[in-house]
């Protein structure tokens, strides 16, 4: 079966700095993997590059078997691509509703399984704050704002970059109470993360990266009893 996204050799640059170092693995529908590695391993990195926000110098990237390689942004997102970058960037000034409705549209095939109903429903903090400028959101709302806002564009694919971040843990357990329901719904996501703890119940493999190439892949369970790559690429 063809993976919905496949990288390959992927090497990004920042100017002259090289970050990423022949990057690979590939996702496949309905997966939940995540991309963990240190402070400064290159998970951000590699969320951007795949998001189409920081050009390939070497490498290919395929989205459901489709050489995205190189694409814009917004080509990428109406190819089925979300991405929720890791400082959140709302809309202050418009509400919590208007940053919903300004990311409305079908998935790529026109489906509509997303709408402003679905997600009051699957995010029950956020309803009573639809008027709210989203500027005035705690950290943790932001967040949930951030996820849903993705999930109005109908997408494939849900990059998240260090979603339990800087948030209280009993936000970061609604997150993560979150993201599991969206696996059990068949939801593709990819998760870049420091937090080991936060992806044990909502991964269902892993990767780890360390000084911008991929150094380990397994399940999570596997990682989980694998104390000794825990202790020399997780470890603080």
């Amino acid at each position: 079966m063809t993976p919905l996204l496949e990288v390959r050799d992927l090497d990004v640059h920042y100017g002259v700095s090289q970050i990423l170092f022949g990057v690979g693995f590939s996702l496949a529908a309905g997966q939940t993997m995540a991309l963990l590695g240190r402070n400064g391993a290159g998970k951000s990195t590699t969320m951007k590059a795949l998001a189409g926000i920081l050009p390939a110098r070497r490498g290919v990237v395929r989205l459901a078997g489709r050489d995205v390689t190189g694409a814009a942004p917004y080509r990428l997102a109406r190819l089925g691509l979300a991405y929720v970058p890791e400082d959140r960037q709302v809309f202050p000034a418009h509400s919590v509703e208007d940053n919903l409705l300004i990311a409305q549209k079908p998935g790529p095939d026109g489906e509509i399984t997303w709408t402003l109903e679905r997600i009051w429903e699957s995010f029950p903090l956020l309803a009573p704050l639809r008027r709210r400028p989203a500027g005035r959101l705690s950290g943790g709302e932001q967040q949930m704002l951030a996820i849903a806002r993705a999930l109005m564009g109908n997408p494939k694919i849900l990059l998240l970059d260090e979603p339990s971040e800087g948030l209280a843990p009993l936000v970061v357990a609604s997150i993560a109470r979150l993201l599991r329901d969206l696996r059990s719904q068949g939801a593709t996501i990819l998760i870049a993360e420091q937090n080991l703890h936060f992806c044990l119940s909502i991964a269902s493999d892993a990767l780890i990266i360390d000084k911008g190439q991929i150094v380990y892949s397994d399940t999570i369970a596997g990682l989980e009893a694998n104390e000794e790559i825990r202790q020399r690429y997780l470890a603080l």
